[in-house]
């Protein structure tokens, strides 16, 4: 069942900025103080509210998405931001050896927030970002285990059980499938819902990429109460309890939603 943020442009723009200015910002200061002149990139920017808070600081800032519409939204929502070139929209993959060219070395922060468990070949992934990080320069992740009550964005759904239902995106591929057939999602959100299964993660597995790949964690924040479902469902955010947080695997099935701050090794 969709949430008011899913069909409100402007509503979803808030939610974003006061969330990144309220949590996401000031996690990551408590081991990099933004300051004027620094760069900064988001990788699956969206609509570019995350970005404002640090447009505020006196940070450059640049946001790349797949999404077309969604670069569109954010060009129109920041027209002065990207008329005084503090930010730019680019709907381009990191990948692209022309983003790269341009990039190389050029980031204090890389920020993805609610992305890394949409991208295939994680492992491949974290040590690209090397490529486009200054020396000393941190990334931000901030994502909800896969084995947490919806891990799966089950919110994504049409129908309403499909949607509130918690959990059952662990059940086994052919039979998560089967159940959201015969409940009335459509196949476009069936498919969507089968590539996030795909590339799920869990917290033991990500620290597990971070340190093969050459990082290392400057700072870990589990929560048991996501920061943006104060948004979304008037909930007040919560750290997760240190005795759920010291059971491995345990800990993700009631961890909505966790931040990191890596830098290289």
């Amino acid at each position: 069942m969709a949430l008011k943020q899913h069909k409100d442009v402007a509503e979803m723009l808030r939610q974003q900025t006061e969330n990144a200015a309220a949590y996401v910002l000031p996690f990551i200061e408590n081991t990099m103080p933004i300051k004027a002149g620094m760069h900064i990139l988001e990788i699956g920017c969206g609509e570019g509210g995350v970005l404002k808070p640090f447009v505020d600081k006196g940070c450059t800032t640049v946001g790349v998405d797949l999404d077309e519409i969604r670069i569109v939204r954010a060009n129109a929502n920041f027209t002065t931001e990207v008329a005084n070139g503090s930010m730019i929209f680019l709907l381009q993959n990191i990948y692209d050896d022309a983003f790269l060219a341009k990039y190389k070395n050029s980031f204090d922060v890389i920020i993805l927030k609610d992305v890394i468990e949409h991208i295939h070949k994680q492992e491949e992934f974290m040590p690209y970002l090397k490529k486009l990080l200054k020396p000393q320069g941190q990334v931000f992740f901030g994502f909800p285990p896969w084995y947490m009550p919806f891990g799966g964005h089950q919110q994504l759904c049409t129908k309403k059980i499909t949607s509130m239902l918690p959990y059952y995106h662990l059940l086994p591929m052919p039979i998560y499938k089967g159940f959201m057939k015969l409940m009335g999602e459509s196949n476009d959100t069936i498919i969507t819902l089968e590539e996030i299964k795909e590339t799920g993660i869990s917290l033991e597995r990500f620290e597990r990429i971070v340190k093969a790949t050459g990082y290392t964690i400057t700072q870990r924040q589990w929560f048991l109460i996501n920061p943006i479902y104060k948004y979304k469902f008037g909930l007040k955010p919560r750290k997760q309890n240190w005795l759920f947080g010291a059971v491995p695997f345990v800990r993700n099935f009631l961890t909505t939603c966790a931040y990191y701050t890596i830098k290289v090794a």
